[in-house]
C-alpha cells in the first residue's frame, strides 16, 4: 500500500471531513468511519484535484477498506503516469 496515498487519505479524512483520527487504519471500511456514497464521491473528488488524475466514482465504495481505496487511486496514478 502506498504509504503517501494513504497518509494524504488519512489527513484528508481529518481535516477535511472531520473523521476522528483514532479510528483511521488501514483495515476500516468507510461505513465504519460513517461514509456514505455521496460523502465519498466528494473525497474522491479532493484526491481527483490533488493527484491531478481522473478517478472515477467507481473506484470506491462504502464497503472498502481504506487500504483497499488507497491501491485502487495508486493504480489510476500509477496509470495516469505511464499514459504521460
Amino acid at each position: 500500500m502506498p504509504t503517501l496515498t494513504y497518509d494524504r487519505l488519512a489527513e484528508l479524512l481529518v481535516e477535511r471531513f472531520a473523521v476522528d483520527a483514532a479510528r483511521i487504519r488501514p483495515g476500516v471500511t468507510f461505513e465504519e468511519l460513517e461514509v456514505d456514497s455521496l460523502f465519498l464521491v466528494e473525497l474522491l473528488l479532493v484526491l481527483q484535484t490533488e493527484l491531478g488524475v481522473d478517478i472515477s466514482e467507481d473506484t470506491a465504495t462504502p464497503r472498502d477498506t481504506l487500504e483497499h481505496a488507497v491501491e485502487l487511486i495508486a493504480d489510476q496514478v500509477n496509470a495516469a503516469a505511464r499514459a504521460s
